[in-house]
């Protein structure tokens, strides 16, 4: 237990003491708040949807958590070519410690960066339908941030050089990112865009913010903590079979 706890404290760290990132990776989901949220604003209120910024903040906050998680795996690379993971792996531990404590502080620290944007949000408009389902959404934003964590993880453990995680991470992130629902509603889609969007476990992180946030659910509300649910063991049980494969 202590092995996990070390190192969810070490990916903590590494966040905290850099404050270059939290800063730069925050300007991408203002951005898209700011140029989507009051540039589509109007035309989405024109087709009767409403105020666009509360239903594009959910989207942007996922975003924000999808990169910080799945980007978070990229550090078994870092650390595999400066040798820290060797020293890591030859400690008398399971490797199943390492991988988790690893997940577990990716995890968190992409659900802060969730918690700083939805903070964020309302200085640009945002506004809460009902209080009271905050702490759901914070269980919402931690099981996407687990379940990304874990996939970044799965598929840093597969790989050996930055150059084919940033290739792999380019062809993966924007097609989930997009897809998810969290830039249009998902009512009235052509039938393909709409079963690709119910196979993209992002989906479900969106739908459950807007489900705890501006009662705006489309899936329903325990529908998305059952898929998140699920997703994120299946893939901490796949990051750890491959992170158990590493070669030291």
């Amino acid at each position: 237990m202590s092995t996990i706890y070390i190192l969810w404290l070490r990916q903590l760290k590494r966040y905290f003491r850099s404050r270059t990132r939290i800063i730069g990776s925050l300007g991408q989901p203002l951005l898209f708040l700011i140029a989507l949220g009051f540039g589509f604003g109007p035309i989405y209120q024109r087709a009767g949807g409403g105020n666009y910024i509360e239903f594009l903040a959910p989207g942007i906050i996922s975003m924000s958590i999808l990169f910080m998680a799945i980007f978070s795996g990229i550090e078994i690379i870092w650390d595999r070519q400066f040798g820290f993971l060797k020293e890591t792996l030859v400690a008398p531990v399971s490797r199943f410690k390492i991988m988790l404590g690893r997940t577990l502080g990716g995890a968190t620290v992409a659900t802060i960066q969730g918690l700083i944007v939805f903070v964020l949000s309302f200085a640009v408009g945002f506004r809460l339908s009902d209080g009271s389902s905050v702490v759901l959404s914070l269980a919402v934003m931690f099981l996407m941030a687990l379940l990304f964590s874990a996939l970044g993880t799965a598929i840093a453990s597969a790989l050996e050089d930055m150059q084919g995680f940033q290739l792999i991470m380019n062809f993966l992130l924007m097609p989930i990112f997009f897809l998810s629902g969290a830039l249009f509603p998902l009512e009235g889609l052509p039938p393909a865009i709409k079963t690709i969007a119910s196979f993209n476990p992002l989906s479900y992180g969106v739908d459950g913010l807007r489900a705890t946030l501006i009662n705006g659910a489309h899936f329903g509300l325990g529908t998305d903590f059952l898929v998140l649910g699920a997703v994120s063991a299946a893939l901490l049980a796949l990051g750890a079979y491959l992170f158990s494969k590493i070669q030291i």
